[in-house]
């Protein structure tokens, strides 16, 4: 059945009312919750939020580890009428203290040992603070249960921080309806059904994460979160939970096709979905060769406009590095040098049009406008459109091809780095009077982290040896510096700033 161009939009927390109450929807480390289990959960959860900040549209955000909290968090604070701040549970304490202060949080929840790491300066005046534990017992104390929301699919739900080039995270502003129409849109074109299990193994702070709870429990289906820490407990998971579906980023592809995989945990995966980087032919050849009986579906988004676009796992073999074409609800536009539709095969730049672009970046209206702008002449959907940055070109049959991007993200493990991020923490060490940050390509991760440095003048530490230690203590893992190059001097271009083109291809030599 063709899928409605506009189906009836409904608020996040009516996802828990999709499933058949019987039905698993949640498996967590010591029991299964049914759909029943999950709505009665959301509700005696959003009863207490509301209780704690009845100021509707107040900010709260979660710092934690999958679990239940994190899952079902984000239908409770819908339903409570609050916009939810997932962080990521991989940043450290300064790029969490950053986040709590711009979204003005007033009510942070996580693992104690996350919290632990936070000083007083860092959460706002009025933010409370929560374990995950007291979460649970107070709201079991409260014991109230809030009905379903009938908020406006256009207001605000939740605010996703992503980093951006230069600066610090940008958060981006979802609807209701940005939300519930992305789980529309993936549960359609995946097919998923009732009796699928989705092992969630990425993040819940990104939106590619996030539609793995959504998606499926719109469906009908159940949902197992895990965080793995080596590539065999993906595999593991996937045996004893009988996985039909599994999201990946290509690094973490590349480390389970190097694994061997029993038939009990391959034989029941039905789909498995891509996104946060291109996969490689030979990467495509290695997951066909260790899931024969998966389809395979290449996807690109960005989380200014969730998901834009997907390629039909029939044309995966014969059309292996193509983007595909645009995802329902997605209207994706090749914009020329010119400001008009790009003809076949010529490049241009990606806007995506719609009813999945968000709001915008919050409470940063320079930002926002120079990526969210008025759509092209030529979209139908008109209204505002996201201008991605990406440059792709679009074949005589449709398909898009990724060309290259404009800006200097780094990409690795799936993680998007901002080079000014991790600069600025190496100034802030005052062991170095210059840094530039790279993404230099690497087999396994996509790209990896390259810091060059110009030395303080007049330093008398041991900088080399100390400025790893330092950037370890205030980086996540994953913005950690492979290799940190020091010159004496910077290379400059001729309006007399750092050539960075320079620096790249000496270190790529």
């Amino acid at each position: 059945m063709p899928l409605d161009p506009m189906p009836d939009l409904k608020p996040l927390d009516h996802l828990a009312e999709c499933g058949r109450v019987g039905d698993p929807a949640l498996v967590l480390r010591h029991r299964i919750l049914s759909f029943g289990e999950l709505r009665s959960r959301v509700a005696m959860l959003a009863a207490w939020l509301q209780t704690c900040v009845p100021e509707p549209g107040a900010r709260i955000a979660s710092w934690a580890a999958k679990g239940e909290l994190t899952c079902l968090l984000p239908l409770a604070a819908a339903r409570a009428g609050l916009v939810h701040v997932p962080i990521n549970p991989l940043l450290k304490r300064a790029q969490v203290a950053y986040i709590l202060a711009d979204s003005g949080a007033q009510m942070v929840m996580g693992t104690k040992a996350r919290l632990a790491s936070l000083e007083e300066a860092d959460c706002p005046a009025n933010c409370s603070v929560f374990s995950e534990e007291e979460v649970w017992a107070a709201a079991q104390k409260h014991g109230g249960a809030l009905a379903a929301s009938e908020c406006e699919s256009s207001s605000l739900c939740a605010i996703l921080y992503t980093s951006g080039s230069t600066g610090r995270p940008k958060g981006v502003m979802v609807s209701h309806a940005n939300l519930w129409l992305g789980a529309v849109s993936v549960a359609d074109y995946l097919d998923l059904a009732s009796d699928d299990v989705t092992l969630a193994v990425l993040p819940l702070s990104f939106d590619y994460g996030q539609n793995q709870l959504f998606s499926t429990w719109l469906a009908g289906g159940c949902v197992a979160p895990l965080d793995y820490l080596f590539p065999k407990d993906v595999a593991k998971a996937c045996a004893r939970h009988k996985v039909t579906t599994l999201a990946a980023v290509p690094p973490l592809w590349v480390q389970l096709t190097e694994i061997d995989w029993p038939p009990e945990a391959s034989a029941p995966l039905r789909r498995l979905t891509n996104s946060g980087g291109a996969l490689t032919e030979d990467l495509v050849a290695g997951l066909r060769a260790t899931f024969p009986n998966a389809r395979l579906f290449p996807m690109y988004g960005l989380t200014e406009a969730f998901r834009s676009t997907y390629l039909d796992p029939e044309l995966v073999e014969t059309h292996p590095t193509s983007m595909g074409r645009a995802v329902p609800f997605a209207e994706i536009l090749v914009i020329n040098d010119q400001g008009e539709v790009a003809a076949p095969e010529e490049e241009g730049e990606l806007v995506h049009c719609g009813p999945l672009v968000a709001q915008g970046y919050w409470q940063d209206p320079q930002r926002t406008a120079e990526r969210y702008k008025p759509a092209p002449a030529g979209s139908d959907y008109g209204g505002m459109a996201v201008w991605s940055g990406d440059r792709v070109r679009r074949t005589q049959d449709g398909l898009l091809y990724f060309v290259g991007r404009r800006d200097a993200m780094i990409k690795s493990a799936g993680n998007r780095i901002s080079p000014q991020e991790v600069e600025d923490a190496a100034l802030a060490t005052g062991l170095v009077a210059e840094a530039v940050a790279l993404g230099v390509p690497d087999v396994r991760l996509g790209q990896v982290v390259h810091l060059v440095v110009r030395g303080a003048t007049g330093n008398t530490h041991d900088a080399v040896a100390e400025l790893p230690i330092l950037l370890a203590r205030e980086l996540p893992n994953f913005m950690h510096p492979q290799v940190i190059h020091w010159r004496e001097a910077m290379p400059l271009n001729p309006n007399g700033k750092i050539d960075r083109t320079a620096l790249m291809t000496e270190i790529a030599r």
